[in-house]
């Protein structure tokens, strides 16, 4: 491991199936080293998968596989900024058709528990529009959501 900062994210035995699916989702991922435990511990046996390294969009991540005491939940989440529709459109499908489940405004959940915020920039471009009618608008849209729909995004912001 080579940064000095990681984000380590907690999962039940499935932390290599986890990682292997973001690092072909997602630009910039990989999986790295896989450590297998070199003992027996509370939730698993010596010779299983007890941490995996990789990265997610640059971003050095450690999964571990500690057992069923901890769950994701939405106070960590990626947020990822996509440039159009057909990038939104893949990141969030990838996340939803592989046993994950869509929320409000962007947001949703991998199959793991893990929250994930596909936030197009023209998002984040109409809400923070100086005319403040227009970002009011383009807010009030976004929160009918669950997917944001960039067109639907711009017509609420030009009103």
């Amino acid at each position: 491991m080579t940064s000095k900062n990681t984000i380590c994210l907690w999962y039940d035995g499935t932390a290599l199936e986890a990682a292997t699916f973001y690092a072909k989702t997602f630009p910039d991922s990989a999986v790295g080293a896989v450590y297998h435990a070199p003992g027996d511990y509370p939730d698993g046996k010596q010779g299983n998968v007890l941490t995996v390294e990789f990265t997610v969009m640059g971003i050095p991540c450690l999964g571990l596989n500690g057992g069923p005491a901890f769950k994701h939940n939405e106070a960590f989440s990626f947020q990822v900024a996509t440039d159009d529709q057909a990038e939104t459109d893949r990141l969030w499908n990838a996340i939803i058709d592989n046993g994950g489940s869509p929320s409000a405004c962007g947001w949703c959940k991998d199959k793991w528990g893990l929250s994930w915020q596909i936030t197009p920039r023209a998002l984040m471009a109409a809400i923070s529009d100086p005319d403040r009618a227009a970002a009011k608008r383009a807010f009030d849209a976004m929160m009918e959501m669950t997917k944001i729909d960039i067109a639907a995004i711009e017509a609420a912001r030009r009103g």
